[in-house]
């Protein structure tokens, strides 16, 4: 009798398929290879991004604790940038996945190039801001004077530079939507690989180079993004991916840039809603200190190492749901989803696990003032609770967005975000006086409840429907 389960010698050959890239098909065969195939790769690819973050802090840490806060001060504003670009690129997957999924190549490639364009207008928008205000946008989010002295540079480059932070996301929506998930993978190795050599070299000095201090950071970052995006160019105009450019698809199409821009809308009110609620929370702990808002910036680039890989199995699932109902296979799609969300939640569960036991040991790795370490514990430990709904629940808002239908969960971050959230943080935080720990317990609620919500509205089924 042929066992279902997988030998390790199919394993191994499952895994250098889906890193090298082989073409695969996705919309028939085994659902659970097809989840393999395309989540391995982007959870290495997400992986790569949370080791970066990681390393990242380590040396960030070294330089001075409003350092650190600078990072988390300016993080909570580019997320701005990353809604706009995430938003956009939910639009590209979904657009490019489905006209896969119908096998409409140039449909899927045309999709590709009216969505760059967008990219581009908007971070050109963003940049003249941030060269232009970088102190003004530190103040604005409760820095003190000496941190705003030291750190506005970062704030100043990174947002300067967002052009590269668009690009990366939108053109790797791009790739996972057309199933060629190993190319963005790729992609992202190469810019975080070379982030994380520069990083000290612009940061401490090397050579001829200066040591630029937490601006170095921001320095490092931007020509690592850069260089991945140029790679990413290279390989839609020369290379093996599905969707291939030429210099005459670089025309604007009205009809497909519209369409984009509306399912995108609903993608960018998504992450707008979610990012401007993590902006008010990073001002609601700006008011305990440099230390508790240290604590805490590095608790979440902490979990953030174990959210990619979850992120990464929510983006396999919005490819499977976009390319099998374009392909006419909405059962699969949805089967697709229940399988992945199964995946994540146990992942989650086991690193929820680690967080709960290990939280102080984690955290004084990367700093050992006392205040750091006791908040940044307290983060890990709180938000962990909640990590297997957390894991389930971002599969299927993501499903959602495979299938087009940003709206449904538009409409489920605004009521547990704004309307539950950032009420209860400010009420337990500053009102009831329970400090940081009323910030960190809202945040699990509302992620606890945003998995419920979205589980009993995906089993109505309305986004088999969406047309895109």
């Amino acid at each position: 009798m042929q066992s279902n389960k997988i030998s390790l010698k199919q394993f191994i050959q499952y895994f250098k398929i889906a890193v090298t890239g082989k073409t695969q098909e996705f919309t028939s065969g085994s659902i659970r290879k097809a989840v393999f195939m395309l989540s391995i790769p982007m959870i290495l690819e997400m992986l790569m991004e949370s080791i970066f973050a990681i390393v990242d802090i380590m040396y960030v840490s070294q330089v001075s604790v409003n350092a650190v806060a600078t990072i988390g001060l300016t993080e909570s504003v580019i997320t701005l940038v990353y809604a706009v670009a995430i938003g956009l690129s939910m639009a590209a997957t979904a657009v490019v996945a489905r006209r896969i999924g119908e096998t409409d190549v140039k449909g899927a490639s045309n999709a590709a190039v009216q969505v760059i364009f967008l990219g581009v207008f908007v971070a050109a928008i963003i940049s003249v801001i941030g060269i232009i205000y970088p102190k003004e946008i530190l103040s604005l989010m409760g820095a003190e004077p000496d941190l705003i002295a030291e750190g506005y540079g970062y704030t100043q480059v990174l947002l300067g530079g967002n052009v590269t932070i668009m690009l990366l996301f939108l053109i790797n929506a791009i790739f996972r939507g057309a199933g060629d998930a190993s190319v963005a993978m790729w992609a992202l190795i190469l810019s975080n690989g070379l982030n994380i050599i520069l990083d000290p070299m612009f940061i401490f000095g090397f050579g001829p180079i200066p040591a630029y201090g937490v601006e170095g950071a921001a320095i490092a970052t931007t020509i690592g993004r850069g260089t991945a995006v140029v790679f990413q160019l290279a390989i839609l105009f020369y290379g093996y991916s599905k969707i291939k450019i030429g210099v005459k698809d670089l025309v604007l199409r009205v009809g497909v840039m519209l369409n984009l821009i509306k399912v995108s809308i609903g993608g960018i009110g998504q992450f707008l809603i979610g990012t401007s609620s993590w902006v008010f929370l990073m001002r609601i702990m700006s008011e305990f200190g440099s230390e508790v808002l240290a604590g805490y910036t590095i608790a979440i680039r902490v979990m953030m190492f174990t959210l990619m890989p979850a992120w990464g199995m929510s983006n396999a699932a919005a490819t499977l749901v976009g390319q099998n109902l374009g392909a006419k296979k909405p059962e699969r799609a949805e089967e697709s989803v229940w399988k992945t969300g199964k995946y994540s939640a146990i992942f989650m569960g086991i690193v929820s696990v680690v967080y709960l036991v290990f939280a102080p040991e984690i955290i004084v790795l990367f700093n050992d003032t006392p205040d750091v370490v006791k908040y940044g514990s307290l983060c890990l430990r709180v938000i962990a609770a909640g990590y297997i709904f957390y894991g389930y629940g971002m599969v299927v808002i993501n499903a959602f967005n495979g299938a087009g239908d940003t709206k449904t969960p538009t409409y489920i971050n605004f009521v547990c975000f704004w309307l539950l959230q950032l009420p209860f943080a400010y009420v337990m935080a500053i009102t009831l006086d329970f400090g940081p720990a009323g910030v960190f317990w809202a945040i699990t609620l509302a992620e606890v409840l945003i998995a419920i919500i979205a589980v009993i509205w995906f089993k109505k089924g309305h986004w088999k429907a969406v047309e895109v």
